[in-house]
């Protein structure tokens, strides 16, 4: 039969105790979502127009220019020199790489820009239609 010490039964307890709460926090906690249908444009040298539908435009690449027409939910980019005019962003504009673009008419977004936290330079503003 094994036994454990009492010391490593504290651990198994305390590891226990500090999980379980955020377990039970992430799942009471109910997650805002764009609705079905995010855009996903991937590639290099892409010059699109897109209607956002209420939904998540991503960004994957070099080099895009994207127009957002309407209300989107969220603006995510990532890789280099991505261009995105938003007519509306509701909920947050991510952005991860250098030198990217995102300009907005409307909205407050949160602005998490994670290519600045390197370090790298990138452009997120407001600017009026």
């Amino acid at each position: 039969m094994a036994t454990l010490s009492v010391h490593s039964r504290s651990r198994s307890i305390a590891a226990g105790a500090l999980v379980t709460p955020l377990l039970l926090a992430s799942l009471a906690a109910p997650s805002a979502q764009a609705k079905n249908g995010d855009t996903h444009i991937t590639g290099q040298g892409v010059v699109q127009t897109i209607d956002c539908n209420n939904a998540t435009l991503l960004v994957n690449g070099t080099s895009n220019t994207i127009n957002a027409k309407g209300t989107c939910w969220a603006v995510t980019l990532q890789g280099s020199s991505n261009i995105v005019i938003a007519d509306n962003i509701i909920n947050d504009v991510t952005v991860y790489g250098y030198d990217q673009t995102v300009i907005y008419h409307n909205g407050a977004p949160a602005v998490i820009d994670r290519g600045r936290e390197l370090g790298m330079t990138n452009r997120i503003n407001w600017a009026p239609a």
